[in-house]
């Protein structure tokens, strides 16, 4: 090795020393940052304590909402199901709709909208368990097959 290869190489080692500690000081002096200007940190650490007792405060006032949300909502709509037809032969255009509204076990309702050239005509019928309670149109049948996934 000559003189200008060990200069070379004892240049880069404390060139990557000074980036080294170049790094170790800008990490201390984000440290240093979070120090209160006036060095109280006992006074920042009870405002910290205090934010912290309002946070869980709150969270604690919500739990009984949240845990009465969660008790309805296995009876919320969460399958919907629509099919489109003709119901009458002098009209086209596949106006009427047959809508199924179920909840997570099929329990629920669907709404038939038969559309004539005169008159339309406005049908509810229950559902439990993915079945009518009453007798249902092949299309009532079909939405609530959509709304369940078959």
């Amino acid at each position: 090795m000559n003189l200008e290869t060990i200069t070379a190489f004892i240049a880069v080692l404390a060139l990557l020393i000074a980036l080294g500690l170049a790094l170790q000081i800008a990490a201390l002096r984000r440290r240093l940052a979070a120090v209160p200007k006036d060095g109280n940190v006992i006074d920042l650490m009870r405002s910290i304590d205090s934010d912290l007792a309002k946070a869980e405060a709150a969270i604690n006032d919500h739990a009984p909402r949240l845990q009465a949300v969660e008790a309805r909502l296995p009876r919320a709509i969460s399958f919907t199901g629509v099919v489109t037809y003709d119901a009458f032969g002098d009209i086209g255009g596949k106006l009427s709709r047959s809508i199924a509204l179920l909840d997570s076990i099929g329990d629920g309702l669907v709404i038939s909208l038969l559309v004539g050239r005169n008159e339309t005509h406005f049908f509810t019928k229950e559902v439990r368990a993915g079945s009518g309670t009453e007798r249902l149109s092949p299309e009532e049948d079909a939405a609530i097959s959509r709304a369940m996934g078959r």
